[in-house]
């Protein structure tokens, strides 16, 4: 009769393989669970709650056109878009990692309970959202906007790269920023999502970096921090308030909410859907 091998305790030598490691990932069904549960919660809070966050949004924001223009005055002409994306994303961080909410983001988050119970009820309770969400939103851009132009806030040598960002940032017309202003939109839902599938600080400021420096290094359109650059225009006289909100404002977030909407939350949700019906 043959010895059973030496070096392994009695008790452990009949025992089952050790089972293969689970995926470490989270699903696409566990990330939809994350979200949706403060999805839910968002579409209830107070006025006034939603209203002084979404101001603090617009006004956190406005320090990615500041740090654009900044970065504008350390690096040559040629190098001056890179520079300006590489610091695009720091208002995001600021936006995102303080939990002030961001009309972008939520072209994804309240879609999703509403694609769960798809009633009027729920559709209501998103428009009632997107609408405060984008009052304070450019309330808060016009301050910040208002207080880099007509307030000592920064050094007048800052005037000039500010205003030049600014014009690049906010030229094209209304269809070729609503066109842009899709895959601004795609990119910050889909940091939405990317966002459930951790809670790791390190891993969640390296996806703000990486979904945001393109919207700037591709020049694509943001509705809220590209509104802060539409407002200084406006208040530094080189365009009208109606000018911007035709030919920025109002097509960014037309095509921000298509690429959050149909590019992320759809077919997100559709692929979560499929697997939970199969």
């Amino acid at each position: 009769m043959a010895e059973p091998p030496r070096g392994i305790a009695p008790e452990h030598r009949n025992a089952p393989p050790p089972e293969p490691a689970k995926d470490t990932r989270l699903s696409a069904a566990e990330i939809h669970d994350n979200i949706l549960e403060p999805a839910e919660r968002e579409l209830v809070r107070p006025v006034w709650a939603v209203l002084l966050s979404a101001l603090s949004s617009g006004l956190a924001i406005g320090f990615s056109f500041l740090a654009g223009g900044y970065v504008q005055l350390l690096v040559p002409d040629g190098l001056g878009q890179a520079a300006a994306a590489a610091v695009y994303p720091l208002g995001f961080i600021f936006v995102i990692m303080a939990r002030s909410a961001l009309f972008t983001e939520n072209t994804l988050v309240p879609i999703l309970p509403l694609l769960n119970r798809r009633d009027l009820r729920t559709l209501w309770r998103v428009f009632r959202l997107w609408g405060l969400l984008l009052l304070g939103n450019l309330v808060g851009a016009a301050i910040f906007a208002w207080a880099l132009a007509s307030t000592p806030m920064i050094d007048a040598v800052l005037a000039a790269p500010l205003a030049k960002v600014s014009m690049h940032a906010t030229a094209g017309g209304f269809w070729l920023v609503a066109y842009q202003a899709i895959f601004a939109g795609w990119l910050i839902a889909l940091l939405t999502w990317l966002l459930g599938s951790t809670r790791a600080t390190g891993a969640q400021l390296a996806l703000i970096w990486l979904a945001t420096a393109p919207i700037s290094a591709f020049h694509f359109r943001h509705s809220i921090a590209g509104s802060v650059e539409a407002f200084y225009r406006v208040a530094i006289h080189s365009a009208s308030l109606g000018q911007m909100a035709g030919e920025f404002i109002v097509p960014a977030v037309l095509g921000n909410a298509v690429g959050g909407v149909i590019i992320v939350a759809l077919l997100n949700y559709g692929q979560v859907a499929a697997d939970r019906r199969g």
